[in-house]
């Protein structure tokens, strides 16, 4: 799976060696992340509670550490923030290499760090990314570098999972290969060299026309952000408990999601760049609410029926996921003074933290009461949150040019 991009476009996202770094980032993550839990298991021989009670804990933690990183990158951080960002995750694999079997501790550790690191690099890249490019070319380059970014840890999925045969020798490698990967991507990202004089807080003038309410977004967010987890946590449970499916239904919608996003979120990003960011993230809420109450309506079909309905459902709820993360991040980025922008970024990766780390429990406690339950909570909550997003700025005409 490959994907190019225009050498604007590689220069608003800032540069041919970023754009390699955050390559060769992602490919890393994609090696290990889906594995992390396999591996406490497996090569360390921990109990499957202790080994998730301890990833929980890292991503925990990394939420925590959001606002520092915000004041870090408000007082000019940016390809520093992102380089600290990947070399955290260097010291976790190490820690997770060094850990003796039967060691929860050092597991722990390295759960922590990996946390830190995977939770802090979004708000670093977003500033990185915010201060090289401004207007619509930043919404574009955020995109793609999403684009970048997912089809490199689809690619490291791909390898990983070939590799898997090989037991642990071969996930201790894995791991090996990742802490490489994140030194090499932190040493591309340091030598772009970007930073930021610190803004000052902007002198009293004429009142500007209201900006959506930061706090309501952020709320919001909370609950948009589990649409990025359903391809791999509702899907699945569903197919696997309710409908019966062969898993071989599940691994095709997690390929399809990821070819999707690879494909489509530059361009539709571009193309819904001609009304406010705050209607297309409202737009995303409302197809994913539609996506979710498909799922409800295909569920009890037969089971011939069922998994292939799901999976044509699972289209729709891909659209609205690259229309979410093309404008979430935007509107942010848009409408936070400059002074302080990089701690309006740190919340809103605490809000979509946030969103991932409760969902899988959300889903699976509302799974357990039935597809109703699951699919309709699900769509009534996303409605609600996007009609808030909605409400909260002013309904102006949209505008192409520049902020």
């Amino acid at each position: 799976m490959t994907i190019t991009m225009p050498r604007g476009l590689v220069q608003a996202s800032g540069g041919p060696r970023y754009t390699v770094a955050l390559a060769v980032d992602a490919l890393g993550t994609g090696l290990l992340r889906p594995f992390l839990l396999l591996y406490g298991i497996k090569v360390l021989g921990l109990s499957a509670t202790t080994t998730g009670i301890a990833m929980t804990a890292g991503i925990v933690t990394g939420l925590a550490c959001t606002p520092a990183l915000g004041r870090w990158l408000d007082r000019g951080a940016r390809s520093d923030a992102v380089a600290a960002a990947m070399l955290v995750r260097v010291l976790g694999v190490v820690l997770l290499l060094a850990a003796p079997s039967g060691s929860p501790g050092m597991f722990a550790a390295a759960a922590l760090f990996l946390g830190i690191g995977n939770q802090a690099w979004p708000a670093a890249h977003a500033a990185l990314v915010t201060t090289v490019s401004s207007g619509r070319t930043r919404d574009a380059a955020l995109a793609a570098a999403r684009s970048v970014r997912n089809a490199g840890m689809g690619v490291g999925a791909l390898v990983a999972t070939a590799c898997l045969a090989g037991g642990t020798p071969a996930l201790k490698a894995l791991a090996a290969a990742t802490a490489v990967g994140y030194a090499t991507a932190a040493a591309l990202a340091w030598s772009v060299h970007v930073s930021a004089a610190p803004p000052t807080r902007p002198a009293p003038s004429a009142p500007a026309a209201p900006a959506p309410s930061m706090s309501t977004v952020l709320l919001a967010n909370v609950v948009l952000a589990f649409c990025l987890n359903v391809p791999e946590v509702a899907l699945p449970l569903v197919l696997a408990t309710q409908v019966r499916a062969s898993p071989v239904w599940s691994a095709g919608i997690f390929v399809i999601n990821t070819v999707l996003v690879v494909a489509l979120q530059v361009g539709v990003t571009v193309r819904m760049s001609r009304f406010p960011r705050h209607i297309t993230l409202m737009t995303a809420g409302m197809v994913l609410t539609l996506s979710y109450l498909g799922f409800l309506l295909a569920t009890p079909l037969r089971h011939g029926l069922a998994a292939p309905v799901i999976t044509a459902v699972s289209v729709l709820c891909t659209l609205g996921e690259v229309l979410y993360a093309g404008s979430a991040t935007a509107l942010v980025a848009a409408t936070a003074p400059p002074h302080a922008l990089g701690r309006a970024l740190a919340r809103l990766q605490l809000s979509s933290g946030l969103g991932l780390a409760i969902s899988p429990a959300v889903m699976t406690s509302l799974a357990a009461h039935g597809a109703a339950t699951l699919w309709g909570s699900l769509a009534v909550a996303t409605l609600l949150a996007a009609t808030a997003v909605g409400s909260v700025a002013p309904q102006a005409r949209p505008t192409l040019t520049p902020e």
